[in-house]
């Protein structure tokens, strides 16, 4: 009797934990199924690119950006905003993440309505129509204009000698140390005595 009992009680613990197991293998499963929800969210990864270069026409200027198989997504993912000084483009869901590039102060103000962009291998290519044809960029920005002018020297090679060493010597004044004033000053001193010396002995 002993016996019988303990056996109908072992086959008792053993469907439960049968049962137990096949309750976490469904636990498990339930908590895998919302993992494989959530991974499209991450698709929308995105990629600031400052990464272009550009050319111009008489009518328009030109801005290439290489974006690999960027030919290959739906035309409406790729999206230029134009405004009269700026443009920025997204490109959504190209290999999973969504690129974005903006460029503000333009140099000169372009045309918002005769603007457009065109999606050739590889490339985005965005024509920003300029508001005043026939007239040459030097730069795409204000800003790269100011930084480029502020390389440049100070002085002029098409103007009066003189007046570019003025200007040499105005900047050394202006952002020289104290020591370099002294021995600029102390030359200038020199020279000037020397030249009245020669004046008298004429």
């Amino acid at each position: 009797i002993v016996r019988d009992a303990l056996t109908a009680e072992k086959s008792k613990i053993e469907t439960e934990v049968k049962n137990k197991k096949s309750q976490k293998k469904a636990e498990l499963l339930d908590n895998e199924k919302p993992a494989a929800m959530v991974a499209p969210i991450t698709m929308g990864y995105k990629v600031k690119s400052s990464n272009y270069g550009w050319d111009q026409s008489d009518k328009c200027v030109k801005i290439y950006t290489t974006l690999s198989g960027v030919h290959q997504v739906p035309t409406e993912n790729v999206q230029v905003h134009f405004t009269e000084r700026s443009f920025d483009l997204l490109v959504k869901n190209l290999n999973g993440k969504s690129y974005s590039m903006i460029v503000n102060n333009l140099l000169k103000p372009i045309s918002v309505e005769g603007s457009s962009k065109k999606v050739k291998t590889d490339t985005v290519l965005i024509l920003c129509r300029k508001k005043v044809g026939n007239t040459r960029w030097d730069y795409l920005t204000q800003v790269e204009k100011e930084c480029k002018e502020k390389e440049k020297p100070s002085y002029d090679t098409e103007t009066d000698p003189r007046e570019g060493l003025m200007n040499v010597l105005k900047k050394i004044d202006e952002d020289g140390d104290d020591d370099m004033k002294r021995t600029i000053n102390k030359d200038w001193v020199e020279s000037r005595e020397k030249q009245a010396k020669g004046v008298l002995r004429l």
